[in-house]
């Protein structure tokens, strides 16, 4: 998925106002303007559109990490240069603190049902033998799974459509 595609959805599904996107760089001792948040969420057709880089979007990524989880001692951790689906995965993962159980569950909201064992190879190191890519269609549903979870109210079990 797409850098960008991701920070629009994350800023959604957390009801982040473009100050708290700042913020949460700025915990990652990175500085960015109001402008060019605005850039990066923009849709990709619109003239003022920015791609976020992959070094940007894992440093937004830290931030989240250390806003909600804390600053962990030591030195902090650099952002990647090249980031894939598993990485972005992990971050979100780990900022979240959820557990795999959780993350199921946060699946099948949206219609995806994976095994623990499946789940557990996205989170693997990419030299493991059980490492598995995680698709675009994977992310795509964990980040639906989790607005369905933080942005919306079922008001039935059986919603139109």
């Amino acid at each position: 998925m797409k850098t960008n595609d991701c920070l629009r959805r994350i800023r959604y599904i957390l009801d982040l106002s473009d100050n708290e996107v700042i913020a949460i760089f700025g915990q990652a001792e990175q500085k960015v303007s109001k402008p060019q948040v605005i850039a990066w969420l923009k849709k990709d057709d619109d003239p003022d559109y920015e791609e976020c880089s992959d070094t940007m979007f894992a440093t937004f990524l830290n931030g989240l990490i250390i806003q909600r989880r804390g600053r962990k001692d030591g030195p902090q951790p650099r952002p990647e240069e090249i980031l894939n689906n598993n990485i972005i995965f992990r971050k979100l993962k780990i900022a979240l603190n959820l557990q795999a159980e959780e993350i199921l569950s946060i699946l099948s909201l949206a219609d995806l049902n994976v095994s623990k064992h499946e789940l557990s190879a996205f989170f693997r190191r990419i030299d493991h033998k059980h490492y598995r890519d995680c698709e675009d269609q994977i992310l795509r549903n964990f980040l639906t799974g989790l607005q369905i979870k933080y942005r919306e109210t079922p008001t039935s079990p059986l919603s139109p459509g």
